[in-house]
């Protein structure tokens, strides 16, 4: 049966060091449930080690938590890169840490704390998880596929690390499953805005960096279940799959 899943698909832990510290697993999860998130999907900068500690707090609770990742490209457009199951994702990590140069400055780019799911600080994440890899962007959303994941464009309408902003078009070659609308925007003003992107599936998501701001944008779809097949039937708007732009 198919039914209306909210939905914030991109949600940063304390990993990120532009995130704030008290954006640790268990704060995420509690908040989500707060806010009446159905699904939620964890996309640290470059990185993953998060992710598995927010699965095992979702268990048995009325959310669904999908893997995920925020890998920046040689471009330095953002992707947004989500899977059904942690093991796919682990071998995305593997190849953005084998192309992902440089270490962290904590003093200039802030702390990037592993915490798992009983508030514990497990380590620090040395690499340098605010810079961009040395993958080209087709590369990178290729290898989200090759992986049975998909890949939403981050944030396309801002000023800064958006494909918009960082190539000033889309290129039709680049197989993005569906574009995200910063809350700010919205997708009915992105729709007026970007006339020429019509034919792209656009979704709202928070991508919060402090507690208070999950949940602020969030897409309703239409969905039989949680999982990588139902979005794309949503973003392709098939077997009455759809996303609701009204919000």
């Amino acid at each position: 049966m198919l039914r209306a899943f909210r939905c914030d698909l991109h949600i940063h832990t304390c990993l990120s060091p532009c995130a704030d510290l008290n954006m640790y697993p268990s704060a995420l999860i509690e908040k989500s449930i707060a806010e009446k998130l159905d699904v939620i999907a964890v996309c640290d900068h470059n990185a993953s080690e998060n992710v598995e500690y927010v699965l095992t707090l979702a268990k048995g609770r009325p959310i669904t938590v999908l893997p995920g990742m925020e890998v920046s490209s040689l471009e330095e457009v953002h992707v947004l890169a989500i899977f059904d199951d942690l093991h796919a994702l682990l071998k995305l990590q593997t190849t953005v840490y084998e192309h992902l140069p440089g270490k962290n400055r904590e003093d200039i780019f802030g702390p990037q704390v592993i915490v798992n799911d009983r508030d514990e600080v497990e380590g620090m994440n040395e690499r340098l998880l605010i810079g961009a890899t040395d993958m080209p962007l087709n590369y990178i959303v290729n290898e989200i596929h090759a992986l049975g994941g998909i890949a939403i464009a981050s944030h396309i309408d801002r000023p800064s690390y958006s494909v918009l902003s960082q190539l000033g078009f889309i290129d039709p070659e680049t197989p993005f499953d569906a574009l995200e609308i910063s809350a700010a925007t919205g997708i009915k003003e992105a729709r007026r805005q970007y006339p020429e992107l019509s034919a792209h599936a656009m979704i709202q998501f928070s991508d919060a960096h402090f507690i208070r701001d999950i949940g602020r944008g969030f897409s309703t779809m239409i969905l039989q279940t949680a999982n990588i097949h139902e979005l794309k039937l949503a973003f392709e708007k098939r077997e009455g799959r759809h996303i609701v732009e009204g919000d």
